[in-house]
């Protein structure tokens, strides 16, 4: 039996997910960036992405740790997509083996 209050829940959650994503496009359709605010959209994806690993810093599971630092190393050198996937495919990798 599906609990009407966990379905509330996630329709919330997902109309406010998606009212986030297109506000963005709606606020900014149709204007003209500056060079500035242009470097700041750009970064954003970045930073969503260091919110999302930043608690990793402080684990004390060796395997978040290691993966943390593959990741460090990959956005040193790749682009943001190669960066999630090798990040990801480390942490499960190394979750895996190490624990």
């Amino acid at each position: 039996m599906i609990d009407p209050a966990n379905v509330l829940a996630i329709v919330l959650m997902a109309s406010v997910t998606y009212l986030t994503r297109i506000g963005g496009y709606v606020v900014l359709r149709n204007r003209t960036l500056s060079r500035r605010a242009t470097a700041v959209m750009e970064a954003a994806p970045g930073c969503v992405l260091i919110s999302v690993i930043a608690p990793d810093f402080v684990s004390k599971n060796p395997a978040d740790l290691a993966a943390l630092a593959i990741t460090v190393l990959a956005a040193t050198r790749l682009s943001m997509l190669p960066t999630v996937v090798i990040g990801v495919a480390s942490a499960g990798v190394l979750r895996h083996w190490i624990g």
